[in-house]
C-alpha cells in the first residue's frame, strides 16, 4: 500500500506519519521547485544563459568570472581593464563611511555617463552611415525629448556629448522648456529646440523668446488653433518664427504604444487641418516661417517594415508641402525606436523588436530618400526623438531581497496527532477524510486534493462557528499541507521581500505592464534553487513583480543568506520614464542615486556623485505635511508622558533623537548588520547611524534648533 495511503487510513491505528514515509513519485503534471540544469556544475556562463543577459544586455552587460554582474561601459569598445564589477559599485556605495564607503542606504540607481555617451555617439553613427552609404544629400540631426528622464545630469551629458552633432533637445511642457533652454546654453547653436505638446500664449510666448536668445527653436503645431496664437504673439514681439506641424498619418502602430498613432490619435493635424494651416501661413506673409514635418507612429516601434511605411507616408507630406510654397527643410521622425528588454529580437512584442540600431537608421534614410527623389525634392535633415533608446540602458536599480517565505517543509505528524485530529472532526468531515484516504490507497492524485480541499473547507467552517479550536485546524492544516507536498502539488514558487517599492521605482510594470530585465546581481557561480516572485515594501497587493521577461512567472533565485552576505537583485533597462512616472505611494520616496565612471584606477570606476534618497521629511513636506512641526509636536509629547527612570527605559531625550533621525533617514529599511546603531547610553532606542547619512539632512532644517536632536 502508497506510504500516503497508509497514513490516512482510518480503518487501522494510524503509524508514525512523517514525510520520509511517503515515497511514491509525484504525477507529471505536478512539476519540482528545482531550477533543472544540464550539467551538476554551475557556471557563470549558465547563468549568464538563464537571464538571457547576452540578449538583451549586449554590449553593456555580462556576467564575469567572478560569478557578477559586469559593466561594459563603452560598449564594444570596452577593454578588458575598463570593465567595470557591479558589486563593487555596490559596495563602496553602500558600506558605511567608516570603512571607505559612501553610507548611503539602498535601494540605489547607479547611473553610467560612459553608457549615456556611447548611445548618443551610436545613435549619431548609424545614420551617418546610412547617409554616406546611400548618398543621401542631407546630414541627420537629433534631439532628446526630455520627458524620458529630466535629470539635470542626465541633460546636461546629452547636451554635452551631443554638442560635437548638434545633438538638441524636445520640451513638451513649459518647464521642460525652460529646463531645455537652460541646458542649451551650454550646447550648439545650431542644435534643435523642438517644442512640442499642447500650448498655450505663455508656452509660444516663451518659445518665441528663446528665438530672441538665439536657440534655433521650432514651435511645432499639435492643434489647429495654436497657429492663430503663434501669428498673434510672433508679431507682438516682432519675432519671426520657425514653425513645425504634427501631422497624423494613417500608418498605424497596432502595438501597447500606438494609441498616439493613426487617425484617430491624440496628437497632430488631418490633412483637411494641414491644408487650412498652409492657407492660413500663406495669407499672413508666414508660409516660409513652415519649416519642419512632424510626426510619432509611437513608441516601441516593432518592425521596420512599420516604420517604413510610416516614414515613406510622412515624406510624402513632406513634398506636398514643399510643393504647396513651404519652406521645408527638416522631417522630425519623431521617437519610437525600440529597445529589445527580453532578447528576443521580436517584431511581434511589446518588449522586443526586430531590427538593430543600423537598420533602423538604414529604413528611415531609404525611406525618405526614395520619395523625395521620386518628387524631385531635396534631401531634408533628419531629426528623431529617440529618448528610450538613448537613455534606457545608463541606469541600474539596485535593490536587496531582505527575506523570503519560507520552503514548504511540513513538520512531522504523529500518530497522536492524527488520532487527535481524526476524533474531533464532525461528521461530514470524517466521510471526507475516509474518502481521502481510498483515494491514497487508490493513487487517484486529483481526487486526494479534492477530498483534501474539502476536509479543510469544513473544518474552516466549524472553526468559524466555534466548534473547532486552533490547535486542531492547526493540525488540518498540517494534514493538507503534506498531501499536498507529497503528490507534488504544493506551489513551488516562493515568494521574496525587497527593499523597493515597486510604484515609485517601477510605475510602467504596476501601470501598463512593461517588463524590464531583472535578475541577481552576484552569485552567478551558483546555481540558482528557487523560482520567485518579488514583493515590495508597500502595503499594496499590485505591489509585486510576478511576470518576467521571457513570459515566465518566476525568477531563478539563490537562497537568502548564501556566504553570510545580503543579496542583490538589479533591474535594467530602466533609464527612461521610471523616474520621472514613480509615485510616492506609502511615503516610499526615490532610492539613492549615484553617477559612476570608468577610470584607470584600481576597480575601473569613481563615483563623480553621490546623493541620498529623499528623507521621510522630504516626502511628508511632498504630501503638505510640517515635520519640523511634527518633530516638535511628538519631542512635547514625550517630555509630558515620559519620567526619566535613571537608565530604565526610554528618557525624553534618546525618544527626541530617535524620532528626530527617523524624520531624516530614507523610508525604507535598513539593513540591521551594517546600518542600524545599537547607541551606548541612548537606552536601547535603535536608529539609522547619522553619521552615515548626514547629508540626507535638509540644508534649511539642519539649521534650525529644533532639529538640533539629530546631531547627537
Amino acid at each position: 500500500m502508497p506510504a500516503l495511503a497508509c497514513c490516512v487510513d482510518a480503518a487501522v491505528a494510524p503509524p508514525p506519519f512523517t514525510a520520509m514515509d511517503i515515497t511514491f513519485p509525484a504525477p507529471d503534471k505536478f512539476f519540482s521547485d528545482e531550477i533543472p540544469a544540464t550539467d551538476s556544475h554551475w557556471s557563470p556562463s549558465m547563468s549568464s544563459a538563464l537571464y538571457r543577459i547576452d540578449r538583451w544586455g549586449g554590449p553593456y552587460f555580462s556576467v564575469n568570472s567572478s560569478g557578477n554582474v559586469a559593466i561594459h561601459p563603452h560598449g564594444a569598445n570596452t577593454m578588458a581593464h575598463q570593465e567595470i564589477d557591479l558589486m563593487k559599485i555596490v559596495k563602496k556605495v553602500s558600506d558605511p563611511k567608516a570603512e571607505g564607503g559612501l553610507g548611503l542606504q539602498l535601494p540605489v540607481i547607479i547611473r553610467l555617463p560612459d553608457v549615456l555617451k556611447n548611445r548618443v555617439e551610436s545613435l549619431q553613427f548609424a545614420f551617418e552611415f546610412a547617409i554616406n552609404s546611400q548618398g543621401y544629400g542631407s546630414h541627420y540631426q537629433g534631439v532628446y525629448p526630455v520627458k524620458c528622464n529630466q535629470d539635470k545630469f542626465v541633460v546636461d551629458d546629452i547636451v554635452k556629448f551631443g554638442a560635437g552633432f548638434r545633438f538638441g533637445l524636445e520640451a513638451g511642457s513649459k518647464p521642460e522648456l525652460l529646463l531645455a533652454m537652460s541646458c542649451l546654453c551650454k550646447g550648439s547653436s545650431e542644435s534643435f529646440l523642438v517644442c512640442n505638446g499642447f500650448k498655450d500664449a505663455e508656452y509660444i510666448t516663451l518659445a518665441l523668446v528663446g528665438r530672441k536668445l538665439n536657440f534655433n527653436t521650432v514651435i511645432v503645431l499639435e492643434l489647429e488653433e495654436e497657429v492663430d496664437l503663434v501669428i498673434e504673439l510672433s508679431r507682438k514681439l516682432g519675432v519671426r518664427p520657425v514653425i513645425g506641424m504634427r501631422a497624423k498619418l494613417r500608418t498605424k502602430h497596432e502595438g501597447h504604444f500606438g494609441s498616439t498613432s493613426g487617425e484617430k490619435g491624440k496628437f497632430g493635424l488631418t490633412t483637411s487641418q494641414i491644408l487650412r494651416v498652409v492657407k492660413k501661413l500663406d495669407q499672413c506673409g508666414m508660409l516660409d516661417c513652415l519649416q519642419l514635418l512632424h510626426f510619432h507612429i509611437g513608441s516601441q516601434i516593432p518592425s521596420t517594415a512599420l516604420l517604413a511605411d510610416g516614414v515613406g507616408e510622412a515624406a510624402q507630406v513632406y513634398c506636398e508641402l514643399v510643393r504647396l510654397g513651404a519652406r521645408m527643410g527638416v522631417i522630425d521622425i519623431g521617437g519610437g525606436l525600440g529597445i529589445d528588454y527580453d532578447g528576443s529580437k521580436s517584431p511581434n512584442s511589446d518588449v522586443s523588436v526586430g531590427y538593430t540600431l543600423e537598420e533602423y537608421a538604414a529604413a528611415v534614410v531609404r525611406a525618405i530618400r526614395s520619395v523625395c527623389d521620386r518628387k524631385m525634392v531635396k534631401h531634408p535633415v533628419i531629426c528623431s526623438e529617440s529618448g528610450r533608446a538613448i537613455v534606457s540602458h545608463h541606469s541600474v536599480l539596485v535593490f536587496e531581497a531582505v527575506s523570503a517565505s519560507k520552503k514548504n517543509n511540513v513538520p512531522q505528524m504523529t500518530s497522536g496527532d492524527l488520532n487527535y485530529l481524526i476524533e474531533r472532526l464532525p461528521e461530514d468531515a470524517i466521510v471526507d477524510y475516509q474518502k481521502l484516504s481510498a483515494a491514497a490507497r487508490g493513487g487517484d492524485y486529483d481526487t486526494c486534493l479534492q477530498y483534501s480541499d474539502q476536509l479543510k473547507q469544513k473544518c474552516v467552517e466549524q472553526f468559524k462557528d466555534g466548534s473547532f479550536d486552533l490547535e486542531q485546524l492547526a493540525a488540518v492544516d498540517g494534514l493538507c499541507d503534506l498531501v499536498y507536498k507529497e503528490i507534488g502539488a504544493s506551489d513551488p514558487v516562493r515568494t521574496y521581500h525587497v527593499n523597493l517599492s515597486v510604484f515609485t521605482s517601477i510605475p510602467d510594470f504596476w501601470g501598463i505592464g512593461q517588463l524590464f530585465p531583472i535578475m541577481p546581481i552576484h552569485r552567478l557561480e551558483e546555481k540558482p534553487v528557487v523560482k520567485g516572485i518579488l514583493s515590495d515594501l508597500t502595503c499594496d497587493s499590485d505591489g509585486k513583480v510576478e511576470k518576467f521577461i521571457g513570459g515566465e512567472e518566476s525568477l531563478p533565485l539563490h537562497e537568502i543568506g548564501g556566504g553570510g552576505g545580503s543579496y542583490y537583485l538589479g533591474m535594467f533597462l530602466g533609464g527612461a520614464y521610471e523616474e520621472a512616472l514613480g509615485s510616492i505611494h506609502n511615503l516610499f520616496g526615490g532610492p539613492s542615486v549615484v553617477r559612476v565612471s570608468q577610470s584607470d584606477g584600481p576597480h575601473s570606476f569613481a563615483v563623480t556623485r553621490a546623493v541620498p534618497g529623499p528623507s521621510s521629511a522630504d516626502v511628508l513636506r511632498v504630501m503638505q505635511h510640517e515635520p519640523e512641526m511634527m518633530f516638535e509636536e511628538l519631542k512635547h509629547r514625550a517630555e509630558e508622558y515620559v519620567l526619566d527612570e535613571g537608565g530604565h527605559g526610554l528618557d525624553q531625550d534618546a525618544i527626541a533623537n530617535g524620532l528626530a533621525c527617523s524624520f531624516h533617514n530614507m523610508p525604507y529599511l535598513v539593513n540591521s548588520s551594517c546600518s542600524l546603531t545599537a547607541a551606548n547610553g541612548n537606552n536601547g532606542y535603535y536608529y539609522s547611524d547619522v553619521d552615515n547619512y548626514s547629508t540626507v539632512t535638509d540644508s534649511d532644517a539642519a539649521e534650525d534648533e529644533q532639529w538640533s536632536y539629530c546631531c547627537a
